[in-house]
């Protein structure tokens, strides 16, 4: 069976970002009824503290050394994370921005999953090359300013270049970005904002 991922981000069930994925996956599964929607969310998930027996497994790794038993264990976590991330047919990311930069959570999941063996190698002699397959992901980016539109008092968005980099690093390039704002401030730019992405996000979910 064909799978989304939706790796969800918001800690707030009612959240804008949460809003806008409800709308998207709404139209999708009318679209695609057969598809198996996989959803994250990073605030339960199971993901081990990046530290102690992860970290010198990933080094052991890129050194080509037996893990110790330790090791092992710490990173079959990895391996449980990165294998459910890399069986889905699209990706779905939900998240809010938080001080120009993403949730602790979501970079705390993305230093997990991106490991040698994994979701990269590398050659001494030629760098680094991404492991996993391209496919469609859609991130759906909630912020406080309207940065789609520069009305963020010189402020600068973090998020998305970070996002795109990271996902583009394990092979990940046909990325697409909606990002919802303001959210916060004047009522009226914030419900126009709200309807405008809502319609966008509705004729993505119908297609993607």
């Amino acid at each position: 069976m064909a799978k989304l991922l939706h790796l969800s981000c918001s800690p707030r069930a009612e959240s804008w970002s949460t809003a806008g994925a409800r709308v998207f996956l709404d139209r999708f599964r009318e679209a695609r009824p057969d598809w198996d929607i996989d959803v994250v969310d990073i605030w339960h998930e199971r993901m081990p503290e990046f530290t102690g027996p992860i970290v010198e497994a990933k080094y052991a790794r890129m050194r080509t050394q037996a893990f110790t038993e330790a090791q092992r264990d710490s990173f079959a976590e990895a391996e449980r994370m990165a294998m459910r991330f890399s069986l889905a047919d699209r990706v779905l990311i939900s998240t809010p921005m938080w001080n120009f930069g993403i949730p602790y959570k979501l970079k705390q999941w993305f230093d997990i999953i991106v490991q040698p063996g994994l979701t990269f190698r590398f050659d001494p002699s030629h760098g680094y090359f991404p492991l996993l397959k391209d496919r469609p992901t859609l991130v759906i980016l909630a912020s406080g300013s309207d940065f789609a539109t520069g009305m963020n008092r010189g402020r600068i968005d973090m998020a998305t270049p970070y996002l795109r980099e990271i996902l583009r690093f394990i092979g990940i390039n046909d990325v697409r970005f909606v990002p919802i704002g303001p959210t916060t401030g004047p009522q009226q730019p914030i419900d126009a904002a709200r309807e405008r992405t809502y319609q966008r996000l509705a004729a993505m979910g119908a297609a993607f």
